[in-house]
């Protein structure tokens, strides 16, 4: 079966189904049943920004990753 990927701003959808699909990724997969419309999941992309108001920086990581071994030893 075929599936096309597009940006959910791009499809006429009912009301409630749009906001719920706002600035995601949808896949298009041609069923039995007829065409179904899934969004597309990408972990990489639904974790960025989840550090940023928490002041973690990659500076802080390694002092982090430093101190570890340290107490390892």
């Amino acid at each position: 079966m075929n599936s096309i990927v597009l940006k959910s701003e791009k499809l006429n959808l009912p009301e409630e189904v749009a906001k719920k699909l706002k600035g995601k990724e949808v896949e298009l997969i041609e069923v039995k049943e007829g065409i179904l419309l899934r969004p597309v999941f990408d972990p990489v992309k639904e974790a960025r920004g989840c550090l940023k108001a928490r002041q973690f920086s990659t500076q802080r990581y390694f002092q982090i990753k430093k101190e570890e071994k340290r107490i390892e030893r």
